[in-house]
């Protein structure tokens, strides 16, 4: 497993080693919403469909709105 080698390899006592782990799970998550979450979105991901509405539901929706 991947724990046991992070904790095995990052210097310093258990407190320090928590604040460290800490540290390195913020710095992955704020890589991945930065720059990884945006570029799968924006190149992988089709974009999103736009919501159409028919004649005949745009024409009713206006005539119900008064003009002034």
């Amino acid at each position: 497993m991947i724990f046991p080698f992070v904790w095995r390899i990052l210097p310093g006592p258990t407190v320090l080693k928590l604040l460290e782990l800490l540290v390195l799970l913020a710095a992955i998550v704020w890589v991945l919403f930065t720059f990884v979450f945006p570029w799968i979105a924006a190149d992988i991901l089709p974009p999103p469909d736009g919501t159409v509405e028919s004649t005949a539901t745009a024409t009713a929706t206006a005539s119900a709105t008064p003009t002034p």
